[in-house]
């Protein structure tokens, strides 16, 4: 199939009136930067709208990277001809028989005449462009609603536009045009989700990763840093926080209150978290908390837990079914990694049967009894290791080493 241009939609940011100009900047700015090395691609915004000129770019290339682009509703792949009556009959046909069509295939012509000044109404051109394809493709059956296939025809006054394809975009807002927020990033199915999501939402993330050395191997820190590289897909790059835990969690053994580990765990890893945060400048926490899916994301468990931190706590995922959650993570690329088998600090000393209902008064009488946790999480914090991660980085030999996956549960 043959292209000159491709449609680029904005999303729901369209309608924030004042606001608008910034998230079009932003949007712009982030196109601009995927599409540096396709140098013949050139950029022509116009109002709620942007086309790539292709100048011999591959489309399929150039759609597969646009469609992680924060911002952008969905794309159409653009043939262009003149605003002529035979000439967009003619281009229709060609462009039309460039389409396998297997079997019936049901369409309509969809006209639109943006210059008004042409010499046909929108509807005359939906005869004048269909009764062709019809004579020269017998394949074609015209059906008004919910056709196979949509001609769209857009007539503009220098140029017109010819696309059937409607390519879904992320959608949601511009990337980091709602602040900053740190996600909580284990090796499960949940959190990439759940950042995926912040993202989308116009949040600039950093992720913060726990890891118990020796308990948790190499390939268990490894597997999070290719969780961050498929993230960094939609960002460019993303900065990772691994923050050396083993010394605050193995402070919770032994203390008499094993069902409580997993809560004193998260409440850690909160504090540890804000204090990044406030180095970073971040103001929110985000984590992949699904209601209900394990002990320490019941209703009386989150309440105690979100207590240790005055950050908001914006979980994405609270609400949604796990198998919800699956299909985003195959959608945006992070499942089969997810699923790789390396431990978590989080799957490390887990009780027989943790708590779901703790008790704050007791959480915090007990916390302060350990005289020791807040040098531990003081030194946890100025022990974390940062990395910046981008597409192309290259993970240690995860990919040489990954064995059966298994599905975890996602404790962050």
């Amino acid at each position: 199939m043959t292209y000159d241009k491709l449609l680029l939609r904005f999303g729901e940011f369209t309608l924030k009136g004042k606001n608008r100009n910034r998230f079009e900047r932003s949007v712009l700015n982030h196109i601009r930067s995927v599409l540096r090395p396709y140098p013949g691609a050139k950029i022509i915004k116009e109002y709620g709208r942007l086309y790539v000129e292709l100048n011999g770019e591959s489309p399929e290339a150039l759609i597969q990277v646009l469609r992680k682009v924060f911002g952008l509703v969905s794309i159409s792949p653009v043939r262009v001809c003149p605003s002529e009556p035979d000439r967009i009959i003619e281009s229709a046909v060609d462009f039309v028989g460039q389409k396998e069509l297997e079997g019936t295939v049901t369409f309509k012509v969809n006209a639109r005449r943006v210059w008004k000044q042409f010499p046909h109404s929108s509807q005359e051109m939906n005869h004048l462009v269909g009764s062709p394809l019809l004579r020269t493709y017998p394949q074609l059956k015209v059906k008004v609603k919910q056709p196979d296939m949509e001609l769209r025809v857009e007539i503009r006054e220098n140029e017109t536009y010819l696309y059937y394809e409607v390519i879904p975009g992320a959608g949601g807002y511009p990337l980091g045009t709602n602040g900053k927020a740190m996600l909580l990033l284990s090796g499960g199915i949940d959190s990439p989700v759940a950042g995926w999501s912040a993202m989308r939402r116009g949040l600039e993330i950093e992720c913060v990763h726990f890891y118990s050395f020796p308990y948790t191997s190499q390939l268990a820190k490894e597997k999070v840093m290719e969780l961050t590289r498929l993230l960094s897909g939609y960002t460019g790059k993303i900065k990772l926080h691994l923050v050396p835990f083993t010394d605050v969690q193995t402070s919770f053994v032994g203390i008499g209150q094993d069902n409580l580990i997993i809560t004193f765990m998260r409440r850690a890893m909160l504090r540890i978290a804000s204090s990044l945060a406030e180095r970073e400048g971040a103001l929110a926490i985000v984590t992949g908390d699904s209601l209900g899916q394990v002990a320490s994301q019941t209703l009386p468990s989150m309440n105690v837990i979100g207590r240790a931190t005055e950050l908001p706590l914006l979980r994405p995922l609270v609400m949604m079914d796990k198998n919800d959650i699956i299909n985003i993570a195959m959608d945006i690329g992070t499942f089969d990694t997810s699923i790789l088998p390396y431990e978590d600090c989080c799957t490390l000393f887990v009780p027989k049967s943790p708590t779901t209902n703790p008790n704050l008064k007791i959480i915090e009488k007990v916390e302060a009894s350990l005289t020791e946790l807040p040098a531990l999480i003081q030194a946890a914090i100025e022990g974390t290791e940062t990395v910046i991660i981008t597409p192309d980085s290259k993970i240690g030999e995860l990919g040489e080493k990954r064995e059966e996956p298994v599905v975890n549960e996602d404790w962050f």
